[in-house]
């Protein structure tokens, strides 16, 4: 990781040496019990962060345009990482829309072996590889028109963004960089949580370096590049909501290129679901064997024919935190299964008898 974030910077420095602090030197610590690296760069005073959004858009669009692939083709010749996950950066494609169909296939595998499985979401992946990828990413490179690879940044948000309290000037640092389309750039500054996302900055770096050809599909672009960093953050930030935040830009893209599979799929999957149900389907199996150590002392508790006793065992069973029992006007999510389960024994009349009540 150290390596790569060396290298990157390396690479910013040189094509604009102001834009970037210099690199000096990275290493591992000879004496420590975990190991341990550092990587060792100029000082700047950091000022106002993000930068001044029309000096700093402005030179990272003349950054853009100044670098230089020293093989003409897209992508790096080391990995380099976007926090501590490494990724797919050192190989070259002449082609953008291959290289980035590796990258965010990579990106997407690292989130399904982290996360529980998610039927909906793996097929709307699919669909944005295999489809939306070539319609978005195709017309750049065809029909006469070509993109040069820049050198980016790879992780521009505004806490890596600042201004140089010395000489006023905008720079960038702890680099994840490599050859890209440079409107990759701008996918991290979609999502809302960044200041550089306002419409400020971007509608200032796009007057420094026009959106490519064809021109009005700049914004499904935007999206399809936004995946990648969202996911990667749904993978390094446990707990956090981005995960539902990108399979929900996973299914905008999709209804944008390729409305018709998304609702056939909804059509013969109409149970998909969300995570939360699949986090349930995964849990399912050891709430069982927990329920049938249990079965021999609810049998013995009698039959709970009224509707206080099921909503107090709703209320037994609510997944999150509660001030007090379940009752009516509140929404409180329960586990199906776990219920479901809990009251399988119980008469026909008793569970019909909760399952339409309006207070459920």
């Amino acid at each position: 990781m150290s390596e790569g974030q060396f290298e990157a910077d390396k690479a910013i420095h040189a094509v604009s040496n102001s834009f970037c602090p210099r690199p000096y030197a990275w290493g591992q610590y000879r004496v420590s019990e975990v190991p341990t690296y550092f990587l060792l760069a100029e000082f700047r005073e950091i000022g106002q962060q993000p930068p001044d959004a029309i000096r700093f858009t402005s030179q990272l669009a003349d950054f853009h345009k100044k670098s230089v692939s020293p093989t003409g083709k897209f992508g790096f010749h080391i990995t380099t990482c976007h926090g501590k996950a490494a990724q797919l950066t050192d190989l070259w494609e002449d082609s953008w829309e291959s290289l980035y169909r590796k990258q965010l296939g990579h990106t997407f595998e690292a989130d399904k072996q982290k996360h529980p499985d998610w039927p909906e979401f793996e097929f709307r992946k699919k669909i944005v590889l295999d489809k939306c990828i070539p319609r978005l990413l195709g017309p750049l490179q065809s029909e006469g028109r070509n993109i040069k690879p820049c050198l980016v940044h790879g992780n521009i948000w505004d806490q890596n963004t600042a201004t140089d309290m010395e000489t006023g000037e905008p720079f960038v640092f702890d680099g994840s960089a490599f050859y890209a389309h440079n409107e990759y750039e701008l996918g991290n500054w979609r999502d809302p949580r960044h200041r550089l996302g306002s419409k400020t900055y971007i509608r200032n770096y796009k007057r420094s370096f026009p959106a490519s050809e064809p021109e009005d599909e700049w914004d499904s672009r935007n999206l399809l590049y936004s995946l990648r960093f969202n996911t990667c953050a749904a993978t390094l930030i446990p707990g956090s909501n981005y995960r539902e935040h990108v399979f929900e830009d996973v299914g905008e893209l999709c209804s944008r290129i390729c409305p018709d599979d998304l609702a056939a799929f909804r059509s013969d999957a109409p149970q998909a679901g969300s995570e939360s149900d699949c986090v349930e389907g995964a849990m399912e199996e050891e709430e069982e064997e927990e329920e049938e150590g249990e079965e021999d002392e609810e049998s013995d508790q009698g039959e709970k024919h009224n509707r206080g006793d099921y909503v107090n065992l709703a209320s037994d069973l609510c997944i999150a935190p509660i001030p007090g029992p379940c009752t009516t006007g509140h929404a409180w999510e329960i586990s199906r299964a776990r219920i479901l389960e809990a009251i399988r024994n119980e008469s026909e009349t008793a569970m019909a008898s909760a399952a339409t009540s309006p207070e459920w």
